[in-house]
């Protein structure tokens, strides 16, 4: 006679049945239904056991059906509840259900363990209510379970997401007595939410201390911790990180390996990043993506289009972030047959209904010269965010067409779009170029009061340049000394340019002589203030100040630009010019015949003692005779070398900056 199985084996059988279905079809019930339409038969489905991995297994592919499973569940234990938060959580659309449900979970009676509370914590966060998680602080407290160290530090994730940092600190502060393995995972949350926060200082600084104590740092503690060190003055700290992951024996994990690259990346040491990423025994897809976007992010196109076409011949494969990350880059070197060939690659792949891909080749096109193009990317898009919107306000601005800027910025607020910061950046601009400087006072004044958005030194550089070039010099210099922030280079320059166009020079040496004995030696400032100098006679002020730039080794930049993938650099030293031609090539049609072709058109320019005018360049000769006067016709140059090119198959499409 057969032995029948237990009801606790069968119960087992079908909990495992449940487990495996969910493995091999996670986004299906299809494979879940039959095996809950037999345990119904058998009696099963009672169990909270097998309820509790039916709603584990249905959540991914239908939360309703997982809900149903639930209720249906004639006992609901702490782990079933958790089970179906946890379901609700991993979905920022449904974190406000989640909450929901755990309200329902405690009016039911039901007491939360030390699992609940990293379950709820975050979605009060997603879901952006500060009141419901600190109810659920006071709750873990209740509950005797704030002690718990993931409980902590899902607190201090928490309130560092909805940045309250000093509430977090508090929280972190309590948690120093703790066991080692528990502290390692609050400091973790702690340097995670100061990075969040771009308290990069107090990040460092944290990330100093932890050491100093003997916490060792794991895996997610250096990938969270990386990304506050940007810029060269930060690579010492950065090869310190590295050799942490060398010697804990981290140099493996793929993840963390990318976050070294992107942090020599944004240290500017290139070669480093490079050797990393040709170490590496395993690649995956972030780490390419990775490269293209330093190469892209330290103003090198070239090598990032470069790069990825390496991606597509090694077959590493792409996503919607690489294409992003080189579109940039034909934005940035004025690419602008790269970038109609990868808008038509993101289209055969079905990519470009993507909304960054879409927002990202607005800018391209715009950047590139082509409007028109622009807005017919900008129409084609089903759904526009304020990112997109203000991409194609920039667009208009930046190309003097403000009248169609500021209409679309009309029509983006009656399609109840909220502007950002970077929106007023460009309505401001177009305001600028049209010379409606009462509209941009307008515009600059509703930014904080209006829509409460912090004005940003961008803000105040556009207003500064508006009302400088109308001539309302005193208005300009009463907005910067009532600036929230510290005034940067760029509103000082925008200002002294306002007195340069107007004749103001002695607004312009009571602030110069300010801004040098505060220590701002932008090279800008020399400049204007030596141009100034020059047209107001004044030679000797002005060679004062060109012997004060060689002095302490200020350097204009010099123009460039570029043709496609060549770039046409001209730089002037004394007073020959161009006596250096440099040219960055990424492809083998660069030849000698081209180089040559565009030297002789330079090598052709007439230099000639004029008098003073706008736009011009100037350059002392030593005081022997006089100041020779250059003008600006490097553009010309290049249009006539580009115009007598042999490679009349690519169009005649230039940037310069």
């Amino acid at each position: 006679m057969p032995v029948l199985p237990s009801a606790a084996a069968v119960v087992h059988r079908y909990t495992r049945l449940i487990t495996a279905a969910a493995s091999v079809s996670r986004a299906s019930l299809r494979a879940l239904l039959p095996i809950h339409a037999r345990a119904v038969v058998l009696g099963v489905s009672v169990n909270p056991a097998f309820a509790t991995s039916l709603v584990a297994a249905a959540a991914p592919a239908s939360l309703a059906y997982a809900r149903r499973v639930f209720d249906a569940a004639p006992e609901r234990d702490a782990y079933m509840w958790n089970t179906l938060l946890r379901a609700h959580a991993h979905s920022h659309s449904h974190a406000v259900d989640a909450l929901a449900l755990y309200a329902r979970m405690r009016t039911a009676g039901v007491a939360p363990d030390h699992y609940t509370y990293p379950i709820v914590l975050p979605a009060c966060a997603a879901a952006r209510e500060p009141r419901l998680g600190r109810a659920a602080h006071g709750d873990a407290v209740r509950f005797a379970l704030a002690g718990d160290g993931f409980v902590r530090s899902a607190l201090i994730a928490m309130y560092c997401q909805e940045g309250e940092v000093a509430d977090a600190e508090l929280v972190f502060a309590e948690s120093r007595g703790c066991s080692r393995s528990q502290t390692v995972v609050a400091w973790t949350a702690m340097v995670a939410g100061y990075v969040q926060n771009c308290f990069f200082g107090e990040a460092i600084a944290l990330f100093g201390t932890m050491v100093a104590e003997g916490v060792l740092p794991n895996e997610i503690t250096l990938i969270s911790f990386l990304p506050c060190l940007q810029g060269h003055e930060w690579l010492d700290v950065g090869e310190m990180v590295h050799g942490f992951v060398i010697k804990l024996g981290f140099d493996a994990n793929v993840p963390l390996v990318n976050s070294l690259i992107a942090m020599y990346g944004k240290c500017k040491s290139i070669p480093m990043a490079e050797a990393l990423f040709e170490g590496m025994a395993v690649r995956s897809l972030v780490s390419w993506n990775t490269m293209v976007a330093m190469y892209e992010q330290n103003g090198d196109a070239v090598e990032a289009i470069k790069f990825f076409r390496r991606m597509l011949i090694e077959k590493a494969g792409f996503d919607c972030v690489t294409l992003v990350s080189v579109l940039s880059a034909c934005a940035r070197s004025g690419a602008l047959e790269t970038g109609k060939w990868v808008h038509e690659f993101a289209r055969c792949h079905g990519l470009d209904a993507d909304a960054r891909i879409g927002n990202v080749l607005v800018d391209m096109y715009a950047k590139c010269g082509e409007i028109a193009n622009a807005r017919i990317v900008f129409d084609s898009l089903h759904r526009r965010d304020v990112v997109c919107w203000s991409a194609m306000i920039s667009a208009y601005a930046n190309h003097g067409e403000s009248e169609e800027a500021l209409d679309l910025f009309s029509q983006m607020k009656s399609e109840g779009i909220r502007p950002n910061s970077f929106t007023f950046t460009a309505v401001l601009v177009a305001c600028g170029h049209s010379g409606l400087v009462d509209e941009g006072l307008k515009h600059f004044n509703s930014i904080l009061k209006d829509y409460h958005i912090a004005l940003t030194l961008e803000h105040y550089a556009c207003m500064v340049d508006m009302l400088g070039r109308s001539g309302r010099l005193v208005e300009a210099y009463e907005i910067i000394k009532g600036m929230s922030v510290r005034p940067d280079k760029c509103v000082w320059g925008a200002f002294l340019g306002g007195c340069r166009l107007h004749g103001n020079l002695e607004l312009a040496e009571f602030v110069a002589k300010d801004l040098f004995r505060s220590g701002s030696h932008d090279v800008t400032f020399y400049v204007l203030m030596s141009n100034m100098y020059f047209e107001a006679g004044m030679l000797d002020d002005a060679e004062r100040m060109r012997c004060a730039m060689k002095e302490m080794e200020l350097k204009k930049t010099a123009g460039r630009s570029a043709v496609e993938e060549l770039l046409w650099e001209f730089v002037q030293l004394h007073y020959k010019w161009p006596i250096h031609l440099a040219t960055a090539a990424s492809c083998a049609r660069t030849t000698r015949e081209r180089v040559t072709n565009m030297s002789s058109h330079c090598n052709s320019l007439q230099f000639r003692t004029t008098a003073p005018s706008s736009g011009s360049i100037r350059l002392s000769s030593d005081r022997v005779e006089n100041f020779v006067l250059m003008q600006p016709v490097a553009d010309t140059c290049l249009l006539t070398s580009m115009a007598s090119r042999p490679w009349d198959r690519y169009p005649q499409h230039w940037v310069t900056w």
